[in-house]
């Protein structure tokens, strides 16, 4: 991938007609890039299944695959930059998605995974990757989270929120009517989409003494729909971001947004365990 293919001229033009890409020069290169990026980490991590990476590899061997898992989505548009966009680094779109993915990724497995663990029965069992990272408090605590669950949440995000924003906007520039009705039921049937694909794509015999769920069916069922909590909420204000090329978010707007998406996040997941529960 060259920096001639992801150039700003080949954006899209901002018209009357429906579009996939941003009409924000600036954002469209990052769509762009990102959906290019899509299929090198799919290809690693569907490698790293293959070779039984997950269970043969020390710690440190984790955490450096699952970095060079994240990294290229900062890194790369950084090295390119310079050819590519007339912005500074840091007031560029990838640069702001960077920024908004790492808080929600971080709250996703933070907080988000205690419910995982004790409502659908998610179960990580990686002995070799000691370094781990969760609360205190959510949860009952029997499980923990490996670091490198972090990177990889980061690249899969990136990712769903991407195709998510692409498929909405392509909807609310067509000549639908009442359109802009379907803002919402589409972020949540795309995220549903993911979060059921994303299930799906983990319980298979390559994975099936490091990542599980003890209720498959139920996570499959209403397990999903919990999931995709995080992208009903997540994919909205993400669609906003730089979205509008006279309004661009400042940094702050940027944290801000993400920290709202990821406390909105918790309340619907405390909601959800209530309805589980009562199942």
């Amino acid at each position: 991938m060259t920096s001639q293919q992801l150039a700003f001229g080949n954006a899209r033009p901002a018209s009357d007609k429906a579009r996939w890409l941003s009409a924000n020069p600036d954002r469209a290169w990052g769509e762009k890039f990102f959906l290019f990026y899509s299929p090198v980490w799919m290809a690693s991590m569907g490698l790293m299944m293959l070779m039984g990476w997950d269970k043969s590899f020390s710690n440190i061997a984790l955490l450096i695959h699952a970095v060079t898992i994240a990294a290229p989505l900062l890194l790369l548009p950084l090295m390119l930059h310079p050819k590519c966009s007339p912005l500074a680094w840091h007031q560029t779109y990838w640069f702001k998605a960077n920024l908004f993915m790492a808080i929600f990724s971080v709250f996703g497995n933070y907080v988000g995974s205690e419910y995982f663990f004790d409502v659908l029965g998610m179960v990580y069992n990686y002995p070799n990757a000691s370094t781990t990272l969760d609360t205190a408090l959510v949860g009952e605590g029997n499980q923990t989270v490996p670091l490198i669950m972090y990177f990889y949440t980061h690249a899969y995000f990136m990712t769903y929120h991407t195709t998510a924003v692409l498929v909405m906007r392509r909807v609310l520039t067509s000549s639908l009517p009442l359109r802009h009705l379907l803002f919402l039921p589409l972020a949540f049937a795309v995220g549903y989409c993911w979060a059921w694909m994303e299930t799906k794509a983990m319980a298979n015999p390559l994975m099936a003494t490091s990542f599980y769920y003890t209720k498959l069916d139920a996570m499959l069922t209403y397990g999903s729909l919990i999931y995709a909590t995080y992208f009903v909420v997540g994919f909205p204000i993400f669609y906003f971001l730089d979205e509008n090329k006279a309004q661009p978010w400042s940094k702050l707007t940027v944290c801000a947004a993400a920290l709202s998406t990821s406390m909105l996040v918790f309340y619907l997941l405390d909601i959800c365990a209530h309805w589980v529960n009562a199942l």
